[in-house]
């Protein structure tokens, strides 16, 4: 995808809610028109079971996101000729697998790592339903929530069980990922990729995809992972599983004071580079004024450079 056309697109949703955009930085939900994607490619995965409602999409902190979706797609992001160095990465966007943060956590960063040469995949992958009607979803969204269970003291760390990294069904959403996979593989002479340098990043539900892909499935060999602000409990790491870097904020509601998922890279002998910033919270993407995690995808592609995964043949 050329990059001014994803430009004209997040522009077009900023123009048409202009009016309402300093009331949407409160969180508020807002309806959205589905915005033109020319470029995504239809992934044939098949539909949702048991889902009545029609992809929609609205807007919060700003950002364009879709729930309710039952077709997965890619869209490609591709550098500009000449500086493509044969790299590629899937991008998960996050949203608890019930929407997607397509513009802070997909469009956005995919057009970052174009930038730097690396051709960027946003995967739109199928979601678990959510009401209808917007007014209920908002309602959803808005119910109290139960505070998860504090992880377990000094004295009983050693008694902490390795737990699976997922508890809904991700079959769906592995399917999607894989499908992208062999996609990108089936394509990587027209897009300019080298095979053996595909990885993938995700961000909150999409970094526990990314590990779900790198713990369970046996049609992906990425060549490395990055979840952004996932879950830091601990997982049993496949033998051949690829070097890791990991991003997460002290405050943000995942972290908790966990090292699971960094401590079991470690014990397993593969690359890990893990980055606790000071502050940030949650989903915010490539980053937020002010906070310390903003820094986190300049650290990131260093990090790619250096382990030589943007050296081009």
């Amino acid at each position: 995808m050329k990059l001014n056309k994803i430009s004209l697109i997040i522009l077009s949703g900023l123009l048409m809610l202009n009016s309402h955009f300093l009331l949407a930085q409160d969180g508020t939900i807002y309806p959205l028109e589905a915005p033109d994607e020319p470029d995504a490619i239809l992934l044939g995965t098949g539909g949702v079971e048991d889902q009545p409602a029609s992809e929609s999409w609205f807007r919060q902190w700003g950002d364009p996101m879709a729930r309710n979706i039952t077709t997965a797609t890619l869209t490609p992001f591709l550098p500009e000729a000449g500086k493509a160095n044969g790299a590629a990465v899937i991008v998960a966007p996050g949203g608890g697998y019930r929407w997607l943060s397509l513009g802070n956590e997909g469009w956005e960063v995919a057009e970052a790592l174009a930038k730097q040469g690396i051709a960027a995949f946003v995967l739109k992958y199928r979601l678990h339903p959510t009401p209808e009607s917007l007014n209920d979803f908002t309602a959803w969204m808005n119910r109290p929530r139960t505070a998860p269970p504090a992880p377990a003291t000094d004295e009983k760390k050693e008694e902490a069980p390795v737990r699976p990294a997922m508890q809904l069904d991700l079959s769906n959403q592995l399917e999607d990922a894989e499908a992208a996979y062999a996609m990108i593989i089936d394509r990587a002479e027209e897009w300019g990729v080298d095979t053996d340098r595909i990885g993938m990043i995700g961000f909150s539900a999409g970094a526990g995809l990314t590990m779900h892909s790198t713990l369970h499935s046996k049609k992906m060999k990425l060549a490395f992972i990055g979840p952004i602000y996932g879950g830091m409990g601990p997982v049993e790491v496949p033998k051949y599983a690829p070097p890791m870097f990991n991003v997460i904020a002290s405050d943000d509601f995942l972290f908790r004071g966990q090292f699971g998922v960094i401590d079991s890279w470690y014990k397993a002998g593969i690359p890990v580079e893990f980055h606790l910033y000071q502050n940030g919270g949650h989903g915010f993407g490539l980053g937020n004024p002010g906070r310390t995690s903003n820094r986190w995808f300049d650290a990131f592609t260093h990090w790619l450079d250096v382990n030589n995964f943007l050296k081009a043949k």
